[in-house]
């Protein structure tokens, strides 16, 4: 991994290390937060590595609609869903359900750049 990316990795840590319990975010809006809105995929990468990592709410970051579309780099089948359930979020066939309520702009939430 290049520096660069590796730079950029950690700042996505930093960010999904604030969403608050209960809460959750998308790939492109920790991106867009960075000032790298085309970098959802990126965003999404750092995301894969960070099932190693209790302190980092990977669960919490999810795809643009809602998708839990990173489940399958949790252990256990429903792993993701279950955190999520735990924190009082619905989830119904890999989708978060009122997911406006529950989403966590780091954008307008965060008051300053990383």
């Amino acid at each position: 991994m290049s520096p660069e990316n590796k730079n950029f990795f950690q700042k996505v840590y930093e960010v999904a290390k604030q969403i608050p319990y209960g809460r959750v975010t998308s790939y492109g809006a920790i991106a867009k937060y960075l000032g790298a809105a085309r970098s959802a995929r990126m965003v999404g990468w750092a995301m894969n590595g960070a099932g190693s990592m209790p302190e980092i709410p990977a669960h919490r970051v999810v795809n643009k609609i809602g998708l839990l579309t990173g489940k399958h780099h949790f252990d256990g089948t429903n792993l993701m869903q279950q955190l999520l359930e735990n924190e009082g979020i619905k989830v119904v066939d890999n989708q978060i359900q009122d997911f406006d309520k529950h989403f966590w702009d780091p954008f307008t939430e965060l008051k300053s750049r990383l």
